[in-house]
């Protein structure tokens, strides 16, 4: 006697979901169907999804004995392409915004950091006409092994009213410097021992 009695609104789903899957997942859904209800199971699904009880016991077996992990569902190379492979020049104009907004590690040179969020990066490329989103930013700083490092303002130990007078200084001879052919150099001085 089968204690478990389906509606017919409900049977007519189970009938259409058990169509619109492909063959392995059809045995192994009405394998699992038939198990819940449990004894007269086999038959009752059979009758529902319109399928031999040998389909079922195959089921069983199937949920019985070791899974495979399947195979891709989507073949390779189905869906969308990511922004960052579609999008021309997105390296160089990532490198372009960050030039001058990059920091290092005086002790490593691989280490890089900068202190521009990920949403002014994201606006930097829409100043420069490409819709890029905060995620894919992130990818690119990942790519291109950046840190974030947010600039620390600390006390200075007296008060100067020329303190800024050095940092102008610095900004106009950079700017002379990148209109002529002559290298630039950044020198950290604060290397710890």
């Amino acid at each position: 006697m089968i204690h478990i009695k389906y509606t017919e609104e409900i049977r007519n789903r189970m009938k259409k979901f058990y169509d619109s899957l492909n063959e392995k997942d059809r045995r192994r859904y009405a394998a699992i169907e038939a198990v819940k209800i449990g004894y007269g199971g086999q038959t009752y699904i059979c009758d529902i999804v319109k399928c031999d009880p040998d389909t079922i016991k195959k089921g069983i077996e199937e949920l019985d004995g070791e899974m495979e992990k399947e195979e891709r569902v989507r073949n390779e190379g189905g869906g969308r392409k990511k922004v960052m492979e579609t999008t021309e020049l997105i390296d160089e104009v990532f490198l372009e915004i960050l030039w001058n907004r990059t920091a290092g590690d005086p002790m490593n040179e691989k280490v890089k950091y900068t202190n521009l969020t990920q949403v002014e990066i994201s606006k930097a490329f829409g100043e420069r006409g490409m819709e890029v989103s905060e995620h894919v930013v992130k990818q690119l700083l990942k790519k291109h092994n950046y840190g974030r490092r947010k600039m620390k303002k600390t006390k200075t130990m007296k008060e100067d009213r020329d303190r800024n007078e050095q940092f102008e200084n610095i900004a106009a001879k950079r700017e002379e410097y990148e209109k002529s052919d002559n290298p630039i150099i950044s020198v950290d001085v604060k290397k710890k021992r």
